[in-house]
């Protein structure tokens, strides 16, 4: 369409479907270039006007519209930091590099599989967030920060639960904060880092449980390939099949899902 096929372009790909979207691609913006107006056709008009207001509560619709606009911002920090995705998905990227696989699940494979397992294991903990701090916001029988509050004690209690008193004390120390008397005076400051530190190491102390078996075998079918004098073959090569036949013989997507999940408290 723009140059010459075989004189200007050297690659088989812009030679072949490179063009055809290309092609496509210049259609649609000539089309929609010379189109007419379709303002006239009834659609819906989008506009954000930013004028002054006397009434009090346009003011605060506005600053409610800010408000979840920032918790839509932090909510994938959310996710990752106050749930136990951190924890499954370390477990899974490891077991991934267990069998040495590379890039099998993928990447997206694996994070999708860690997202759905969360919303499992936090779906209680949802629940009582939506009944007790969500639905009587909505319902205007509390304002936004009682729903704050209230959101937050089924999150604390998770984190509490699955949180070493060691880390806790770890953060009390470096806060330099005044040592809680009880759970309900532990600042979030100090019990959200506690929380992530205590996932990784769970996770981690699971990942050298799932480490052991395949190390066995890269270590026997490294030394028959010695014994046999194939040394310039790579064990890895060997013991990969033989890795993902054990894997598949013992259930192990079973007993890793089943694994996880029975580690939370």
């Amino acid at each position: 369409f723009f140059c010459q096929p075989a004189q200007r372009c050297s690659y088989t790909y812009c030679r072949g479907a490179g063009m055809k979207y290309l092609r496509i691609l210049t259609f649609l913006v000539l089309f929609f270039s010379f189109a007419p107006d379709v303002s006239a056709q009834g659609l819906p008009r989008i506009s954000v006007d930013v004028a002054q207001s006397n009434n009090a509560e346009d003011a605060a619709v506005t600053l409610e519209i800010i408000f979840l606009l920032t918790v839509l911002t932090l909510a994938p920090s959310i996710l990752i930091m106050l749930t136990s995705f951190t924890r499954i998905v370390v477990v899974l990227s490891f077991l991934r590099m267990a069998i040495g696989t590379q890039q099998i699940p993928p990447t997206q494979l694996i994070v999708g599989l860690a997202l759905f397992l969360t919303m499992f294991v936090m779906g209680p903990t949802w629940e009582r967030v939506y009944e007790n701090a969500i639905t009587p916001y909505l319902e205007e029988q509390i304002d936004h920060t009682v729903a704050l509050d209230e959101a937050m004690k089924p999150i604390r209690e998770f984190m509490l639960k699955n949180t070493r008193e060691k880390d806790i004390a770890l953060f009390v120390k470096l806060s330099r904060e005044a040592r809680p008397r009880n759970i309900d005076e532990l600042s979030n400051r100090v019990l959200i880092p506690s929380f992530v530190i205590s996932e990784l190491k769970t996770a981690f102390q699971i990942s050298f449980v799932l480490f052991i078996p395949f190390i066995i075998i890269d270590m026997v079918v490294s030394s028959t390939l010695l014994s046999m004098g194939m040394m310039m073959l790579p064990p890895v090569t060997v013991s990969l099949p033989f890795k993902v036949l054990l894997f598949v013989l013992v259930d192990g997507w079973n007993l890793i899902v089943q694994s996880i999940v029975m580690s939370f408290k």
